[in-house]
């Protein structure tokens, strides 16, 4: 009756320790560190950063949570705003402007990403919308619907679908039908966003379900119109426990971070699953390099705080782990829930920490 258990505990004692050897197998790289990079005028400071981006010209975007969101009394709903702010900083940190003061979105940050036209996208898990900002910081586009106290669309009778996501795993398709009051039209009903990006085409991807209903990645067209959807809750191939993160390579194949799952799967541009590859512990946020070889980034957080395990894996998108850099902690290359890295330049990184309230620019040294 007890060799089993013995068994058991050995089997387990055996798989942590080849887990563990594994990580420490993979090679450390030497890097430096900016921990001060952010210069803000008095009295303005940046809290838990959502993300953080920069573009062609070097000009850094931090999203960042900055306190409460407050509440307005309408005469129907309420509107909550302003627990988040986007700066805008100049290449050497130096604060030039906000932008999007007041912006009804603006509730908890949680992702940024600037696009290859320098457009500036924030992404906000309270508000369930992502927006575009042009260069010259005007609303250009907005995806998804704030949650509302009441319907503001009536039920329509049409074809049959997934509810505010219009049509199922691959193709267009409406769902008028099964969509409740004030959810919009198919694709607009985000729950928890949690990141975008791009193909080459301008299409858009965005992991939707950070721990939310849906749990699925969201593709449309660059002026926002739905094309497709896929993924539901589970462990499956193409099954998601949190889409946190998104990218996309050159060749147009989507990677997605399965942040409960502790993996990444791909997919091709419609959806159909290709792989996946763990190894990466629990991936926080993905960064795609863009150069003739293209890696990905991973921040991996072990524990709820980041305070205990932590780290930045650099990738082959056939999910080999070429090596490792900085750990859990405050100091400077240290981390602490770095959810957002900018990786325009493959060794000259930006990390966006939650609990440490900063952006750290990172230099890595010989280059793999």
């Amino acid at each position: 009756m007890t060799s089993r258990p013995k068994a058991l505990v050995a089997v387990a004692a055996l798989a942590m320790a080849t887990s563990v050897a594994a990580q420490m197998s993979v090679p450390e790289i030497p890097f430096d560190s900016n921990a001060d990079l952010l210069k803000t005028p008095l009295d303005t400071y940046v809290g838990e950063v959502g993300g953080v981006g920069q573009n062609s010209m070097g000009q850094i975007f931090v999203y960042t949570r900055t306190g409460h969101p407050y509440g307005t009394i309408g005469d129907n709903r309420t509107f909550a705003r302003n627990g988040s702010r986007l700066f805008q900083f100049d290449k050497t940190g130096k604060f030039v402007r906000e932008i999007g003061q007041q912006v009804y979105g603006f509730n908890a940050a949680v992702g940024l990403r600037v696009d290859p036209q320098d457009n500036v996208w924030t992404v906000d898990e309270a508000a369930n919308q992502v927006v575009k900002f042009d260069p010259e910081g005007n609303i250009a586009l907005v995806l998804g619907r704030k949650p509302e106290a009441i319907g503001v669309r009536p039920r329509e009778a049409g074809p049959g679908g997934g509810p505010g996501g219009g049509g199922g795993g691959g193709g267009r398709g409406g769902a008028a039908a099964n969509r409740p009051p004030g959810s919009g039209v198919p694709g607009s009903g985000l729950s928890r966003p949690a990141d975008v990006a791009w193909d080459k085409e301008g299409n858009i991807y965005i992991a939707d379900g950070a721990g939310g209903n849906n749990n699925r990645v969201l593709k449309l067209d660059k002026e926002g119109r739905f094309i497709r959807h896929w993924g539901q809750t589970g462990n499956g191939n193409g099954q998601f426990n949190g889409v946190k993160s998104v990218a996309v390579d050159a060749q147009g194949d989507v990677y997605a971070a399965d942040i409960g799952n502790k993996r990444i799967q791909v997919f091709d541009a419609d959806g159909n699953y290709k792989s996946q590859f763990a190894g990466i512990g629990t991936p926080l946020t993905l960064c795609m390099t863009t150069g003739p070889t293209q890696y990905l980034y991973v921040s991996h957080a072990g524990d709820p705080d980041g305070m205990d395990d932590a780290t930045i894996y650099k990738v082959r998108l056939d999910g080999t782990v070429v090596g490792r850099f900085g750990s859990a902690g405050k100091l400077p290359k240290e981390f602490s829930l770095a959810n957002s890295i900018d990786c325009r330049n493959e060794n000259e990184l930006l990390i966006g920490e939650m609990a440490n309230w900063r952006v750290q620019k990172v230099t890595l040294k010989g280059g793999r």
